[in-house]
């Protein structure tokens, strides 16, 4: 059961749910901003496993939050659970952040919105743009589906052929039966991923392949590929550069990492709660800060 501490019931609540949460940098970012702004609202945890999400619903519902973060395992009982969803959540099938409405809970899917606003925020819009996005699993479903919302002029998914082709497959179909977005769900090999980067104009890795302890690994067999005029990301942020980052950033590309993607999608989850603008700088420093200590 979720309990609100004593010292916080006159403070506006929010939080993340989720197990394990104990990790998340959410706190840092949104404590960081609340005082920034001098608002009076406070960002806690509650470890919810799935089994548990309703009544956590319940719960918070009874407190009076004013809104939500979900994280895994949650996110598609949440979006079950929502009073209400709006039309990227809908898509997707999973919810990362709910408000609070006047007692209705609403849902939200923020990690595409984050991606795309922090490439907005580079100099990089996704409209009319060719898109390679590396997997297809939760996280690369919320970006495909914010870049076709977004006017991308096509968006192909690489992806290795395994149980969830078929899932991948659907989601895909039902992005463009909603948006007329042209989308192609294709094998993942190292002809594939050449013939799609050379037409695209953003790359995006979206598995976890480069990440700790791994890191000497990457999917793209030829840093030739990466031309100067192409964006690259790499939702990863363990480490902070990956074997793909390193390689992009050699040959000019212009370049982000998950941090931003983290930030982004944060600060759009803020101004949904509180309908201020979230201090993005002050923000970075301190999460930048608090990872490189927690690598050390």
């Amino acid at each position: 059961m979720i309990k609100a501490d004593k010292n916080l019931e006159k403070r506006k609540l929010t939080g993340l749910i989720g197990y394990p949460v104990k990790h998340s940098k959410s706190p840092l970012m949104h404590n960081t901003a609340f005082e920034e702004l001098g608002l009076d609202y406070t960002y806690e945890l509650f470890e919810v496993k799935e089994d548990e999400v309703a009544e956590a619903f319940a719960d918070l519902k009874a407190l009076g939050v004013s809104g939500f973060n979900c994280t895994m395992p949650d996110k598609i009982k949440a979006f079950e659970l929502a009073d209400e969803v709006s039309p990227e959540a809908k898509l997707i099938g999973a919810a990362n952040t709910i408000v609070n409405k006047d007692g209705k809970f609403v849902a939200y899917n923020t990690d595409g919105i984050g991606f795309v606003n922090a490439l907005r925020d580079n100099g990089f819009d996704v409209k009319d743009k060719v898109i390679t996005i590396l997997g297809s699993g939760g996280a690369a479903s919320a970006i495909i589906v914010q870049c076709a919302l977004d006017g991308a002029k096509e968006i192909n998914v690489l992806s290795i052929k395994d149980k969830f082709w078929d899932k991948a497959q659907g989601l895909v179909n039902n992005i463009i039966e909603e948006t007329h977005t042209n989308i192609n769900l294709i094998e993942m090999t190292d002809e594939t991923i050449e013939e799609c980067i050379l037409k695209s104009s953003l790359l995006c890795n979206a598995t976890p392949v480069g990440m700790a302890p791994n890191e000497d690994a990457c999917l793209i067999k030829d840093s030739g590929l990466l031309r100067t005029d192409l964006v690259v990301v790499d939702i990863i942020y363990n480490p902070l550069e990956t074997k793909l980052y390193k390689m992009a950033k050699t040959n000019g590309c212009k370049v982000l990492n998950g941090i931003e993607m983290l930030i982004y999608q944060g600060a759009a989850s803020f101004e949904l709660w509180t309908g201020k603008k979230f201090p993005i700088d002050k923000v970075r420093e301190k999460v930048y800060k608090s990872i490189k200590e927690s690598f050390q």
